[in-house]
């Protein structure tokens, strides 16, 4: 069969290889760095915006994907904003934030969007967890100092249900099992070999 040519949009290089590692060998994976401005609002309709101006830019197929944490005792906040609260606040302060409160579960969500000439498609994938005291070490995203935040998903203060462990304390190939991005990616592949096959 031969390899379905995709780009993946994004500015993000280790995105792009950890999606390219979800999706495998049957895919020629294009990593294009396309900025897009986000706009203010849900996690869909930010990622609808962004695949629109992404697709404007490249005119070939597309994905494009955006990361979300969702405190249950802030009603899914900070959710899509999670970068910006931790470039402010920095993990430390933000799980301190949860201090008071006794309820320490979260989410974290990865909402992935597709584009060609035809169709438009979202997939999300979600892992429950909680909030812990901040577990760093050399990695990215949702760490607390915020010289290394590149990207809201590699984390020290996310402990994945079941696991005992955050994405920070696990190596790439556990993480590209469990992570939310995992479980958004692979509908995308589901639906990408299901629509290659027609």
């Amino acid at each position: 069969m031969e390899k379905i040519r995709i780009n993946f949009c994004s500015s993000n290089k280790h995105k792009y290889r950890e999606v390219a590692a979800i999706l495998g060998d049957q895919f020629d994976l294009i990593h294009r760095p396309v900025e897009v401005p986000e706009i203010q609002g849900e996690a869909r309709e930010i990622l609808m915006r962004k695949l629109a101006d992404a697709y404007a830019v490249v005119k070939e197929p597309c994905i494009v994907e955006d990361v979300s944490l969702c405190f249950n005792a802030f009603n899914g906040l900070p959710g899509p904003y999670i970068k910006d609260f931790l470039t402010k606040m920095g993990s430390n302060a933000l799980y301190k934030a949860l201090e008071n409160f006794e309820d320490k579960t979260a989410s974290a969500i990865c909402t992935i969007g597709y584009a060609d000439e035809n169709v438009i498609e979202i997939f999300q994938g979600i892992v429950k967890g909680k909030i812990v005291e901040p577990r760093e070490k050399e990695a990215f995203g949702w760490l607390g100092t915020t010289q290394t935040i590149t990207q809201p998903d590699r984390d020290g203060i996310f402990e994945v249900e079941g696991t005992g462990k955050t994405y920070n304390e696990m190596g790439e190939e556990e993480k590209n099992k469990v992570s939310h991005r995992f479980h958004a990616v692979n509908k995308l592949k589901k639906y990408l070999m299901e629509l290659h096959k027609k």
